[in-house]
């Protein structure tokens, strides 16, 4: 009886453990937009690595407030203690079961960092890359600025070291997802809609269905 019990418990534990999909691509790609299609689609809740960041920064006596600000600044990475336990924060707050984590892992220090703290708490279901050119995401992000999206990083000075910091450290981290068969691509440089078929595409392979209202 306690054997059955205890058995039950683990496959209610187990079925309680939350999913992830990772979301990374170019600054630009369109991943924002594109989490919001698939949060209302089909049920995850879309935790920016980046947002997080940003609101960390502006809360009022963050001990980290300062030092986010100059990384995000110079398109540098936060320290991956301080965006996992962000991360995991918001995990929990939620409540909820699935989650797009747009933005993340960015570099080696960033997937050692959460295969460390995170890996054994949660689900890697896949990882959604969205491919899409420098000039392109350039346009996009310039355009982004220009219509005032309050974030200090849409500058063209930003926008070179933040693409430096991601072919260097970023790309290194889809090949080594991408060498466990993983990795998801999908062309970001079409309209939002087509992108988005491609995307439906990818969850519909491993059986994950939309939400009925």
């Amino acid at each position: 009886m306690l054997y059955r019990t205890l058995q039950s418990f683990s496959k209610y534990v187990n079925k309680m453990v939350p999913e992830v999909v990772f979301v990374l691509g170019a600054p630009g790609a369109g991943k924002g937009t594109q989490c919001t299609y698939i949060s209302k689609e089909y049920g995850f809740v879309h935790l920016s690595a980046g947002d997080l960041l940003r609101e960390e920064r502006q809360r009022p006596g963050s001990e980290y407030g300062e030092m986010i600000e100059e990384k995000i600044r110079n398109g540098q990475i936060v320290p991956v203690e301080v965006t996992c336990s962000l991360l995991h924060k918001a995990m929990q707050k939620s409540g909820k079961s699935r989650f797009l984590i747009d933005g993340f892992p960015r570099n080696k220090d960033n997937l050692e960092g959460w295969e460390r703290t995170m890996s054994d708490k949660t689900k890697l279901l896949f990882v959604l890359f969205f491919e899409c050119s420098q000039s392109m995401c350039t346009e996009r992000c310039l355009g982004r600025g220009a219509a005032g999206s309050g974030r200090s990083d849409d500058n063209l000075d930003s926008l070179k070291k933040r693409f430096n910091t991601y072919l260097n450290d970023t790309m290194p981290i889809i090949q080594h997802y991408e060498a466990q068969g993983l990795v998801r691509k999908i062309d970001a440089e079409k309209c939002p809609d087509e992108v988005f078929e491609k995307v439906k595409e990818a969850f519909d392979e491993i059986g994950l269905k939309t939400i009925v209202c």
